[in-house]
């Protein structure tokens, strides 16, 4: 059985999957070359809650967070099946570590699971458990959370951080297709320390990034997005490194990178 490395991805807005981009194109084709696993298990920065909690739905939901986007956002549909033998058993690893847990029924897929999902595996035929942040934590918190569960990645379970590498308030507008807007120092200097920390494997500082990253706080105003990152980096195991497999930029400011960590 395939051991899969960990990702962390970017998923931009609930429209993400509709409109034509480098971060969009880049999804479409990676589910392939990683292959096809047994189980996915995704932390999405949507879902928050005030310890560790894992969807255990046999077929769940839809959820659609949002306003203010076009009326077919709300049409998709991710109905990929819910495994909750693998919530249970997830929920266990995490309660050896002395963390409280509890399994979730009834809430559904939000736009951080079904959006790049969507995208990675258009067939919808890969069982799905989603997990949650929790946002009054910290980052050494979610790397914890991801080191718990790594075993899971020795039963063909594919474990996914899913937010954005930055997430600004501010964001850059041209009237010209042709002529994107240009990336601001502090987005560049933020998006190259993290590749460096990951490629290094230097989790200490990672985890720490709000002193140490330059311009933490004006890319991560709120620290959500970024939870998934270590939880992604955590998952992969002892020793793990992180290798930048995409980059790109939307609306100036954003950040859609994806990482691999194994």
């Amino acid at each position: 059985m395939p051991v899969f490395p960990t990702l962390f991805l970017s998923h931009g807005a609930p429209d993400f999957s509709l409109h034509a981009s480098p971060a969009r194109d880049f999804l479409q084709t990676f589910g392939e070359k990683l292959g096809k696993p047994q189980a996915i298990l995704i932390l999405s920065s949507h879902y928050d809650m005030a310890q560790p909690s894992f969807s255990a739905d046999e077929k769940p939901g839809m959820l659609y967070d949002f306003e203010g986007y076009p009326e077919e956002v709300s049409k998709i549909d991710y109905p990929a099946p819910g495994l909750p033998q693998l919530a249970t058993i997830a929920a266990t690893l995490v309660e050896q570590s002395g963390l409280p847990t509890q399994e979730i029924i009834g809430r559904g897929f939000d736009q951080g699971a079904w959006g790049p999902l969507s995208l990675l595996y258009p067939g919808a035929d890969i069982p799905v458990v989603e997990a949650a942040i929790q946002s009054e934590e910290g980052a050494g918190h979610h790397f914890v959370l991801g080191r718990c569960l790594a075993p899971l990645r020795q039963h063909g379970v594919l474990i996914i951080g899913s937010g954005h590498l930055n997430a600004p308030n501010e964001v850059l507008e041209s009237s010209d297709p042709a002529a994107p807007p240009q990336t601001p120092d502090w987005v560049t200097e933020f998006g190259e320390w993290v590749r460096e920390k990951a490629e290094l494997g230097d989790f200490d500082t990672l985890v720490d990034y709000k002193a140490f990253a330059p311009h933490s706080a004006r890319n991560h105003p709120e620290p959500d997005h970024f939870m998934p990152f270590p939880f992604a980096l955590g998952a992969a195991g002892e020793g793990a490194k992180g290798r930048r497999v995409h980059h790109s930029v939307q609306q100036g400011t954003l950040l859609m990178d994806v990482y691999l960590f194994e």
